[in-house]
C-alpha cells in the first residue's frame, strides 16, 4: 500500500485507456444529465452539435475510474476534500478513446494530523488525436508511513 511519502512532486502516473460508447454516453445520460445532445442523436441540437456528446460529468466519471485503477486503489486515501478547476476542453463523442495521466502537483504532511497528509494532482484525459478533453486539480487526504504503521499496531 502506497502512503504519502511514496509519492514526488513531478511524478507523472499514466492512465489506461477507455471507449466511450454511444450506448453508455446514453445510458450515463439519460440517467444523470438527460439533455438532448446526451441522449437523442435525432434532436436537432444534437444534429446542430455535430452529433451526440457525452456529458461532462460522463467524462469526469471515467477519469475517477481510471485514476482508481492506476493508482488510488493502492493508495492509502481516507477521503478528499474535492477538486478544483475542472475542465471539459473538448467534446467526447462515441468511439473516442480516452487516455491520460495525473501529475503529483505537491506533497504536504498535516502539521495538525502528523498521520496523514495532503496529495494534490493534476489530472488530464485526451482523445486518440491528442486534443486534450479534460483537465482538474484534486486533493486528497493520504496516510503517511506513521499513519499506516498506527493501523497495524494490534
Amino acid at each position: 500500500m502506497r502512503v504519502l511519502e511514496d509519492f514526488n512532486v513531478g511524478n507523472v502516473l499514466p492512465l489506461d485507456s477507455y471507449l466511450m460508447t454511444q450506448t453508455e454516453i446514453i445510458e450515463f445520460a439519460s440517467r444523470y444529465d438527460p439533455q438532448p445532445f446526451h441522449t437523442d442523436i435525432e434532436h436537432s441540437r444534437t444534429r446542430a452539435l455535430g452529433g451526440l456528446l457525452a456529458s461532462g460529468w460522463h467524462t469526469t466519471s471515467v477519469y475517477m475510474r481510471l485514476a482508481v485503477d492506476a493508482y488510488m486503489s493502492d493508495t492509502a486515501v481516507l477521503t478528499s476534500p474535492g477538486v478544483q478547476d475542472l475542465r471539459w476542453l473538448h467534446p467526447v463523442r462515441a468511439g473516442d478513446t480516452l487516455s491520460g495521466n495525473v501529475t503529483v502537483v505537491s506533497v504536504r504532511v498535516s502539521q495538525s494530523k502528523p498521520d496523514r497528509g495532503i496529495l494534490e494532482t493534476q489530472g488530464l484525459l485526451w482523445n486518440q488525436h491528442e486534443q486534450t478533453v479534460l483537465s482538474l486539480t484534486a486533493k486528497a487526504f493520504v496516510k503517511t508511513r506513521e499513519g499506516s504503521l498506527l493501523d497495524a499496531a494490534p
